[in-house]
């Protein structure tokens, strides 16, 4: 390894409501495995995921924060040196849906508290669900706009659709931030 390359570790938290698919995200990306049962998360588990950028190693490090109010008192310590967040909300036409669509400046809020100004990145998951035509973004985009996040994402952790793409615009936004800093 020559000099000029750098080793990178980023804390990611990925967090919103219970059942969004938070954790089947991240197991799209990191092992592109998609599991079809509901397992609840307790507390928070995390995955490794190792990417290089220009010879860089990056080693990502996703904490997936479980959602259910009961785990409210550990969230502090979990987001402890997270770089940047994801918050994923489900795209549902139900109750869950439009509440995990609610909660997103909950969920805000915790980012900014835990974590201050910290790129965040928002992932409308469950596309294969919906009819992707009738979705209407107008909404977040709002969000996104007013809370200059990196973006809104429509994603699949079913299909695939959108995860990539997702989870590589707060990896290369990261690298971008941290690649000129002296280590």
């Amino acid at each position: 390894m020559s000099e000029t390359n750098k080793k990178f570790r980023f804390k990611i938290t990925v967090i919103g409501d219970g059942a969004v698919g938070k954790t089947s995200l991240i197991q799209k990306f990191t092992n592109d495995n998609f599991k079809e049962e509901y397992i609840k998360t307790i507390g928070a588990q995390f995955s490794v995921f190792d990417r290089k950028i220009d010879g860089d190693k990056i080693k990502l490090l996703f904490w997936d924060i479980a959602g259910q109010d009961s785990f409210n008192f550990l969230r502090p310590s979990f987001f402890n040196n997270s770089v940047a967040a994801i918050i994923v909300y489900t795209l549902e036409k139900n109750e869950h849906g439009e509440e995990s669509f609610n909660h997103i400046h909950n969920w805000a809020a915790d980012i900014e508290k835990y974590c201050g100004d910290i790129p965040v990145v928002i992932f409308g998951n469950k596309v294969d669900l919906v009819d992707e035509k009738k979705i209407d973004t107008s909404a977040i985009e709002k969000i996104v706009e007013e809370k200059n996040y990196l973006g809104h994402f429509i994603t699949s952790a079913k299909s695939g659709q959108g995860v990539i793409d997702a989870f590589n615009t707060i990896i290369d936004e990261l690298y971008v931030k941290y690649k000129d800093i002296p280590v």
